[in-house]
């Protein structure tokens, strides 16, 4: 049996934190390793760095099966350490002065590599049912007449929120607020007056809900609230939508004919994933439910959005410009020579906003109250 002449092709990278994610700005280090056990004429060796979305999905309806897809390209930057023949459309930035032969004599070879995350604003990667966005490094080995060799490896990015955003989001309360008549098994009324401190919390951090329960009604009642993740899919005008319950809290019962304040304070898990709320093709959303339970009747309840955010900028909202708490509701590539300001992280093309909710034919509307978890 003839041994190949290439025995393996790997690439990898250096991690530049704890957490092993990577965010806008970054330095991406890598290298590719190359084992060879003969003399190798090689045509072409290089390593991309490049993002994209994805969502795929089929319908059954009737005897039709439909497919819906589409596709979002955010960047590819490329390394050549060899190359002979025409240069590609990809963008080629800052190469390493080291040139390298085409001809690799037996043994293992290491081609180091540097690409700068864009500071161009591009979601966090993400996997959903059927959608992801994914940032890639790939390398390829071309030889004449042989079969192209190649590898490649995800690289986790969360994308940095800027800084105006973040300051809105620490800034700006959430509040509502609904009532119930009872019928058929109890009687009365209840109410309920809810309020978050902000729209925005860290992965991790505690969230404040405070409110006021007037229980009118002849049966105890107890507040409960759900945080629970929307996951929408877009593609030729439809919306696909997953949603899941991923943290439920109970609080004290309130017995008929009282009024009570109450507050809860829900630690947000961790390794929750940020929202994603610039991705044309999907959207990762969270929301806050709070709702009374009520024996024999449907349950009043109040929903906030919440806008999840990574962990490591926590720091940046404890600055003076950024206070954490506001007031207001009173409750009764290789990278870029010349890199633009973090805070700029305007898109290079221009941002279409995914479709409106209610435009995506069988999908139901936002404003469809029999949607539970809509």
């Amino acid at each position: 049996m003839l041994q190949s002449t290439v025995k393996s092709l790997k690439v990898t990278y250096n991690d530049v934190r704890e957490n092993g994610t990577f965010t806008n700005g970054d330095t991406l280090n890598g290298q590719v390793h190359l084992e060879v056990t003969k003399d190798c004429k090689v045509e072409s060796l290089f390593v991309k760095f490049k993002a994209k979305a994805e969502v795929l999905w089929s319908e059954r309806h009737y005897k039709h099966t439909f497919t819906y897809y589409d596709k979002r390209k955010y960047f590819s930057l490329k390394h050549d350490f060899i190359q002979n023949g025409d240069a590609t459309d990809d963008q080629q930035l800052n190469q390493n002065e080291k040139t390298y032969s085409d001809l690799l004599v037996p043994g293992s070879h290491v081609f180091p590599f540097t690409f700068q995350v864009p500071l161009q604003e591009i979601p966090s990667s993400f996997t959903g049912s059927v959608g992801e966005v994914v940032y890639l490094i790939e390398t390829k080995l071309n030889r004449s007449m042989r079969f192209r060799t190649k590898d490649t490896i995800k690289i986790p990015f969360v994308a940095k929120v800027a800084p105006n955003t973040l300051a809105q989001l620490m800034m700006t309360p959430q509040h509502d607020s609904k009532d119930k008549t009872m019928h058929v098994f109890s009687s009365g009324t209840v109410a309920m007056d809810f309020k978050i401190e902000k729209s925005g919390v860290f992965q991790g951090e505690d969230l404040q809900v405070s409110g006021c329960i007037q229980n009118n009604s002849s049966r105890e009642i107890k507040p409960k609230y759900c945080i629970y993740s929307k996951h929408s899919f877009f593609a030729r005008g439809k919306r696909k939508l997953d949603t899941k319950d991923l943290l439920k809290e109970v609080g004290e019962t309130v017995p008929p004919s009282a009024s009570v304040t109450v507050r809860k304070i829900i630690t947000i898990p961790p390794d929750l994933k940020p929202s994603i709320l610039n991705c044309e093709i999907l959207k990762v959303e969270y929301r806050l439910r709070v709702y009374l339970d009520v024996k024999y009747s449907s349950d009043p309840e109040i929903k906030f959005p919440i806008t999840i955010l990574p962990a490591f900028q926590a720091s940046a909202a404890l600055a003076p410009s950024m206070p954490l708490t506001s007031t207001g509701l009173e409750f009764t590539s290789h990278g870029y020579q010349n890199p633009p300001p973090l805070d700029a992280f305007s898109p290079q093309q221009p941002f279409d906003p995914p479709p409106p909710y209610e435009g995506h034919g069988m999908y139901p509307s936002l404003m469809d109250s029999s949607v539970s978890k809509q």
